[in-house]
């Protein structure tokens, strides 16, 4: 394999090998970059000479990146990242501005504080749009992708690189029907295990902290029902003896339908917003956390049922 000067390569380059890895094809990559995958097979073999290392090998009908790739990505992310904040310019007018923000949020940051979000940005910043992933445990990965600007969520990880502001704090309830005979009184651990749960899956993607709280201690729910979202979950209890354990905030937009009760196992938890160096420095992104903190900080808390 012929040398070619790794001081010829350019940012240009870099990023490719960055997308073709995050990925996993050639195409994916040549899509994300609206680019031919010729020129992403061309600017590839071009690394794999300055690299002196073939990158990717094939494995079945896909590619797999080798170890010195795996290394090479590592140390060209923060690079990237911290060459996009530099070229970022400085100035910023809400009201001038235009772009796509990205943001992984599961279904309680959408219905608590995104709403508000959206009314912020087409009052003051009408020129830029969002854009919602779903999370679930797949954020992170969005997030260190670039495919998302931000992740808000009950963040479970510590990874280097990433930055961390806390939004809100919150705390689980049960609901259920209202003529539940449960609805009368007080749950304690006993009754609450016992008891006929509906409890929301995410579908597998993610597990609740009350649950994470009760295998430590060794317990079980009695589960009747498993639901990938909680968006239709005040319906469902209706007519039932099913319970849920959903957090406060959450269980509030539903008291129209059901039956607010203390949970046996409150399990507290924060909801937090991460982003990465790539977009710390932008002035646009400063702003839009600046307004998800300041929206965050006007929730209500819900006061603990009776």
């Amino acid at each position: 394999m012929s040398r070619v000067d790794p001081f010829s390569i350019d940012f240009n380059a870099l990023r490719t090998l960055v997308q073709v890895f995050d990925s996993g094809s050639f195409s994916g990559a040549a899509e994300r970059l609206d680019v031919n995958q010729s020129t992403v097979s061309y600017t590839v073999e071009r690394l794999r000479k300055a690299f002196q290392d073939p990158l990717f090998v094939r494995q079945g009908a896909g590619i797999a990146a080798t170890d010195r790739c795996e290394e090479i990505v590592s140390g060209l992310r923060e690079m990237l990242d911290g060459y996009q904040a530099i070229a970022t310019p400085r100035g910023f007018d809400p009201a001038e501005a235009s772009g796509v923000v990205a943001l992984s949020c599961n279904y309680y940051e959408r219905l608590v504080i995104l709403p508000d979000l959206i009314k912020a940005l087409r009052r003051h910043a009408p020129g830029l749009a969002v854009s919602v992933y779903q999370a679930f445990g797949a954020g992170a990965a969005q997030l260190k992708r670039g495919e998302s600007d931000f992740l808000m969520g009950p963040i479970r990880f510590n990874d280097s690189g990433l930055f961390k502001r806390r939004l809100l704090s919150d705390h689980y309830v049960c609901v259920m029907d209202r003529n539940n005979p449960l609805a009368t009184r007080d749950l304690d651990l006993t009754s609450y295990v016992s008891a006929a749960h509906a409890i929301v899956t995410y579908g597998g993607n993610w597990k609740s902290n009350y649950l994470l709280e009760l295998e430590k201690q060794g317990i079980q729910l009695n589960q009747v029902l498993g639901v990938p979202s909680p968006a239709d979950l005040g319906s469902i209890l209706k007519g039932t003896d099913l319970i849920a354990t959903l957090p406060s905030r959450m269980a509030a937009s539903m008291e129209q339908e059901v039956v607010v009760r203390p949970c046996p196992c409150p399990a507290p938890f924060d909801i937090d917003l991460v982003w990465t160096s790539r977009t710390h420095h932008s002035p646009m992104h400063m702003w839009v956390r600046q307004e998800i903190a300041r929206i965050a900080q006007a929730v209500p808390d819900v006061p603990r049922p009776e």
